[in-house]
């Protein structure tokens, strides 16, 4: 059984910094690409940032400068890094990879549970 947990959201002050992690467990092969998405109520689900096995990444424009994504693959584990954040960041992060399980031969897209990130101003 993949899974998707994630760790690190809360409350914060506007210009305050939280690091949100997200470790893939369970029988896996291969992890391809590794995002976050964030969610606000009744609004559609939006990529915040993107990173590649190689380690290549992108951003939606709102978080550039201030939100870095990172993966360590050994660890099986994506990370965000945010930085200056401010009240209009306040959502439910999600984590979300491309997972190859052992024994599958297509890979299948899997999501974390969302951890609620409040950013007060």
């Amino acid at each position: 059984q993949v899974q998707l947990v994630e760790s690190g959201g809360g409350l914060v002050q506007a210009g305050g910094s939280l690091r949100l992690s997200c470790t893939a467990s369970g029988s896996i092969s291969n992890i391809r690409a590794m995002g976050w998405y964030r969610q606000a109520p009744g609004k559609q689900r939006e990529l915040v940032a993107v990173i590649s096995s190689s380690g290549s990444t992108n951003y939606v424009d709102s978080v550039k400068g201030r939100f870095t994504i990172s993966r360590d693959n050994a660890k099986k584990t994506v990370y965000l890094q945010m930085n200056s954040l401010k009240p209009e960041d306040t959502f439910v992060y999600y984590c979300n990879a491309d997972i190859l399980p052992y024994g599958s031969k297509p890979y299948m897209n899997y999501w974390g549970q969302g951890t609620q990130v409040t950013v007060s101003s």
